[in-house]
Order: C-alpha cells, then structure tokens, then sequence
C-alpha cells in the first residue's frame, strides 16, 4: 500500500533534517579506513590521517564512515559540518596520553555516531579537562556513543549548544558530562556510571539563563573524590544556571546527592527516582529561588529532601508528591546532616508528600531565626520518631507557618513539636499553638 503523505510527515521529516549538518545532495560517503587507510590495533598515531578525512567530509560536505577497529589518535580538531558514523561499540577511537582525544571551536552542525571515545590510561593523561572539549559551538549531537576512562571529564562543554543521546559514560575521574555556561543542552537516554567526582554538571560563572534539559539518565555509581561537602559526589549538578529541567532519571548511590541545585532559579525537578544516596537525596540550596520538586521517589538517604538557606537568599518552592522513604540515621560522607524527610524554610508549599520510616523528623520547618511563610498540608507520614517539627525561636521573622490536614500514622512519638534550635521548646505544638502566633496548626490527624 502506497504510505500517505501527511502534514504530520512533512514536517517531521524537516525537523530531522534542521538538526543534521548539510550534505552535498548525491555525494557518496567517505569510507575512512579504506580511502585514509587507517590501520585496526596499531600503536603509531593516526590523527593526521583522521584529521584529514574529517576535512575533506566537512569541506565536500560528504558523510564519514569510519571502519570497525581501535584507533590511536590525540587532540583531534573536528570541524563544523562533520556527520561522522562509526560502528556502534566497534569503532575506538583511542588517546594514549596526556592528551585530550578531540576538540571543537567554533564549530557549528556536527553529528557524531556509533564511536567509542576512551583514554588508554588515566595514570598518564593527567592535566586534561576534557576526553572530548566542546567551545563556542552549536547544533552539536553524539549519539550512540561511548565516552570511558577520561582522565577528567569525559565530555567538557564551555559556552555551547549539544545534544548527548543514547551514550554510555563510564569511568571519568571527574564528571561524565560537564557543562560552563551552556545554551542549553539536551542530555537524553544516557547510561552515566563510576565517575569520581559527578555524573552531571550545569554550571556557569555567573547566573542567568542555561535551559538544559535532562531527562531519562540513569545515572550510578558517583564519588566524591576531590573531596568537600557537597561540591562533588552529585549525579545532577546545577550551579548559577536558571531554567533546568531534570526529570524521569534514575539516579542511585551517589556520594552526597542525587540532584543538587545550587544557586538556580526556576528549576524544575520532577519525576524523578532517586537511590541510596550518601547525604541529601534532592537539595535545594544557597541563593535558589523557584525550585519545583514535584513526584519524585527518593528511596534510601541521610536527608530526603531539603529547600534550605533563607540566609543566603533561598527561597520560593514547592514541594509535592514525593515519596520519601527510608532515611539513615546518619550520613558517612556528611555527618552534619540530620535524619529528615524534608526540610523546608522560605516561601515553600510542603503538600501531598507520603514519608515513611525515618530515625528522626518527617517534615522539618526551619531552624533557630531561618523560617518564614510555609504551608505543610495534606501530607502521610508513618514510621518516623516526630512527625513534624517547627522551628518557634522568639527572634524568628513574622511570616506565618500554617500545618494543617497532615497525617502522622501510629507509632510516632511526638506529633507536632517546636524546636529552639536543637532544644525542644513544646513537645506538642497543637497544644501550646497559642504561645507561638505565627504558627497555625489544624485539622492534622495524630495516630
């Protein structure tokens, strides 16, 4: 039968087509092994030989091929206009020192596919930011690629726009995907593990707008080998860059936190599955403002989830339909942190959220001076020692704290407290609600 043509197809076919480089209509590949006779298993270096196949593609305008085998190339420059496509989890492209293997400036419209990227040894490629750096460009796309065993980050983007689709990244000392100042990148359907420092990184020097999406990762494995208390050891990053979304990823034994936002406006956070992390499963932090969490799973942490530093500016969030489970009593990586379910303190909704089984408070509004207008309603909590604490310091700012409609299942032995710091001021803050005018509390139901 004859396949219609549909509005519909036209117009997928040119989206497809406006994200490729332009080819030369009827050009016939360049076949890179059998034209620039690049040789399987040798140790000489080939990256003069490369470096010319992927000129005369860009030049001709002409699709690259590259054969199945190992090659030993170092700091290759691709050039705008490259479609390179090699045999996926066959074509190795392999840097054997302290070298980055490729780099791209300026570089607009590339595609590269089915290449695997890895450095022989880690001990000697030392000094390096990138296996493969990124700088100024636009319209790149890998897809179906391998990035392993950088000495640093496996992939290093500074000032560009890429795409990273349906790529394995395994063994980076740093982070598998590290992003300076992006225009906003799309991070997709990639398989990160064993990086030492972080799975994913979205950073800029100064804040202002990124927009780069990442969604359905999976992201294992992540340590925090350069050490500090929450700077490394992430699976998600984002610092000073505004407008990320990160949703439907799973995330699982992270040193510190799965997802943690630093100084990020505007960041949505949703959907996303969150395991066995070292601190502070999904974190809010520092001058943050308009954080959306919203149906995440965090599964295993020493904290689930905090919206935190009304001191440094952090403010503006909600927080819903989260399910939040299984909280250590302590952190190995951090031991400030606290066993919480969520903790809260600035213009934040806490609502609809279900915490079970925490050695400490299930929901945590503030702390000494550090709360103001928060809403925790509706939410299911059972298995925790408190149910839901407040901080009622006399020196705290005006804005109210309104608890209602929550459920604190049996077993818990206290239900609604006020907390001075670390000292308990009301071990039932239903009761001693008037002593404490900003607090409202109704209609909670305490098994």
């Amino acid at each position: 039968m004859r396949k219609m043509l549909t509005r519909r197809t036209v117009l997928s076919g040119l989206a497809i087509s406006l994200t490729l480089p332009a080819f030369r209509a009827g050009a016939a590949p360049i076949d890179a092994g059998t034209e620039f006779k690049l040789v399987d298993g040798s140790d000489a270096d080939q990256s003069a030989k490369l470096a010319a196949a992927l000129n005369r593609a860009a030049s001709q305008g002409r699709l690259l091929l590259l054969p199945a085998g190992t090659f030993t190339v170092a700091d290759i420059a691709i050039p705008g206009g490259v479609h390179m496509i090699g045999v996926p989890g066959r074509t190795i492209l392999m840097t054997p020192g302290d070298k980055r293997l490729a780099h791209l400036s300026k570089a607009d419209g590339v595609l590269i596919e089915g290449i695997t990227l890895a450095a022989k040894s880690q001990q000697i490629a030392t000094g390096v930011n990138g296996l493969l750096e990124i700088e100024a460009s636009t319209a790149i796309t890998f897809r179906q690629c391998d990035f392993r065993n950088a000495a640093g980050n496996s992939l290093a983007a500074d000032g560009s726009a890429v795409t990273i689709e349906d790529c394995v990244f395994d063994g980076a000392t740093a982070a598998a995907i590290h992003s300076q100042n992006g225009l906003g990148l799309m991070i997709r359907g990639n398989r990160i593990s064993n990086c030492g420092n972080a799975g994913i990184r979205i950073w800029r020097d100064d804040d202002g707008p990124d927009g780069t999406i990442i969604t359905g990762n999976r992201i294992d494995k992540i340590d925090w080998r350069d050490g500090g208390n929450g700077q490394n050891g992430n699976g998600v990053s984002i610092y000073n860059a505004d407008g990320v979304v990160v949703s439907d990823n799973v995330i699982s034994s992270c040193a510190f936190s799965a997802i943690r936002v630093n100084a990020g406006k505007d960041t949505q956070i949703h959907g996303n599955t969150c395991l066995q992390s070292g601190e502070v499963a999904i974190f809010s932090e520092f001058a943050f403002s308009g954080s959306v969490i919203a149906d995440n799973i965090v599964d295993g942490a020493a904290t689930g989830i905090s919206i935190t530093n009304l001191d440094k500016g952090g403010h503006l969030a909600t927080c819903t339909g989260n399910i939040v489970r299984n909280i250590a009593p302590s952190s190995a990586t951090n031991p400030d942190t606290r066993p919480v379910g969520i903790y809260a303190e600035a213009e934040t909704v806490v609502a609809n959220n279900t915490i079970e089984n925490v050695p400490g408070v299930g929901i945590a509004v503030g702390t000494g001076p550090y709360v103001r207008d928060v809403t925790v309603a509706g939410n299911m909590l059972s298995q925790v020692q408190t149910g839901i604490a407040v901080s009622v310091v006399s020196d705290a700012p005006a804005g109210p704290v309104t608890i209602s409609g929550n459920t604190i299942g049996a077993g818990a032995q206290r239900g609604i407290v006020g907390m001075r710091w670390d000292v308990m001021a009301s071990d039932d803050l239903v009761r001693d609600a008037r002593k404490y005018p900003n607090t409202s509390i109704a209609n909670n139901t305490i098994g």
